[in-house]
């Protein structure tokens, strides 16, 4: 096989799915599988939509294009907002997006009239990520504004968390989000059909003790790609970490002479201090690098150690025997050397575990356990 690559499992992908979808399901809570992670692979998305998912949804446009170009049907939502520029697209690959701003949302109903569509808004509601949402004293006025537009309809509101602040959502903010709904519907007066909560982030508070109100959708892609909780890394019960494995081949294996120490001036302290590389000897290089992922982001083999990296190199200090130049190492990868692999244009993507889905393509397209039950 080629190097590098990542090996995708398609079916502990879907049996992830499932397992969302199963505890939530009794708490009214749907899933919308994310794919921006893995550039809307469709093998991949189609995973999620085999494991129950209901829709999906991605931040980028040219992925919701490549979903509907391999033929996929279900309900795509962009959950960036759309950009001036692009509304006609936006119209024509998905039916729903999220929006914050009323000129877009103005620009998107002129689209979907040309198109003779009718163009659904989330609208994205700042409950305290600090990134992208309205203020939730003016989210009432804007979905009143955005009732009286041709074109579009409102289909609900949506909250985001954990993404930019790194901090889960509290009790009381899902609480003070569900009152917004329940405030939209009484002045706007119809059901709103998705109040969406959030991403995986949201996942040990929508499957608490508490009541998740409103709240009938969460966005997952993290938790369905990796088995994990994003804000603790925690692995979900019963959950696959290893549906993604990245592949490098050995292209140098020598023992070393540490190099020389460095002199660097430490401006804390105004003085010359002695900085040392890894003290291991025995080292291979990697033929990937920088430009193919996050590096910080790979658990290293066991037994190894990072020395560095630069754009095309690896280099990893290991225990003899060293292995042969040809050889291959494995890594498991956090969300971002995820999202980086999968949008490396060298870097081959593999299907295994079903079948069913079409062979190898180009990507173009300590642990602890949180038990949910």
């Amino acid at each position: 096989m080629s190097c590098p690559r990542i090996e995708v499992d398609l079916s502990k992908i879907r049996r992830n799915t499932e397992t969302v979808v199963r505890r939530l399901g009794p708490r009214g809570i749907g899933v919308t599988g994310v794919t921006k992670a893995v550039c809307g692979h469709p093998a991949i998305a189609q995973a999620m939509l085999d494991g129950g998912a209901l829709g999906l949804a991605d931040a980028r446009l040219s992925n919701a294009q490549r979903l509907r170009q391999a033929g996929i049907t279900c309900l795509v939502t962009l959950i960036r907002t759309p950009m001036l520029s692009q509304v006609d697209e936006v119209v024509g690959f998905c039916e729903v997006s999220y929006n914050t701003e009323i000129a877009i949302i103005a620009a998107l109903a002129s689209a979907a009239i040309r198109k003779d569509k009718v163009h659904g808004i989330i609208l994205m509601v700042e409950m305290g990520d600090g990134r992208e949402g309205i203020l939730p004293e003016n989210v009432a006025e804007v979905a009143q504004e955005v009732m009286t537009m041709q074109g579009v309809a409102l289909k609900g509101i949506g909250a985001n968390f954990a993404c930019l602040s790194g901090l889960a959502p509290t009790a009381s903010q899902m609480a003070a989000f569900c009152g917004l709904a329940n405030e939209i519907e009484g002045v706007c007066g119809p059901y709103l059909k998705i109040v969406s909560g959030g991403n995986s982030a949201n996942l040990p508070w929508a499957l608490g003790e508490h009541a998740t109100g409103h709240v009938n959708d969460l966005r997952l892609g993290e938790t369905i790609l990796l088995g994990v909780e994003p804000v603790s890394g925690d692995q979900i019960d019963g959950m696959h970490t290893d549906a993604f494995t990245l592949v490098a081949e050995v292209i140098e294996t020598e023992a070393k002479p540490p190099p020389s120490p460095i002199a660097l001036i430490d401006p804390t302290r105004e003085r010359l201090r002695i900085v040392t590389t890894s003290a291991a000897s025995a080292r291979m290089i990697l033929a990937m690098g920088h430009q193919d992922t996050d590096i910080p982001g790979l658990s290293m083999p066991v037994g190894s150690t990072l020395i560095g990296a630069t754009s095309d190199h690896i280099v990893i200090g290991t225990p003899r025997p060293l292995p042969k130049v040809g050889s291959e190492v494995r890594f498991q990868l956090n969300y971002n050397a995820l999202m980086h692999a999968m949008a490396a244009p060298d870097i081959e993507v593999t299907l295994l575990g079903d079948q069913s889905m079409r062979p190898s393509r180009r990507a173009q397209g300590k642990v602890n356990h949180l038990a949910l039950v």
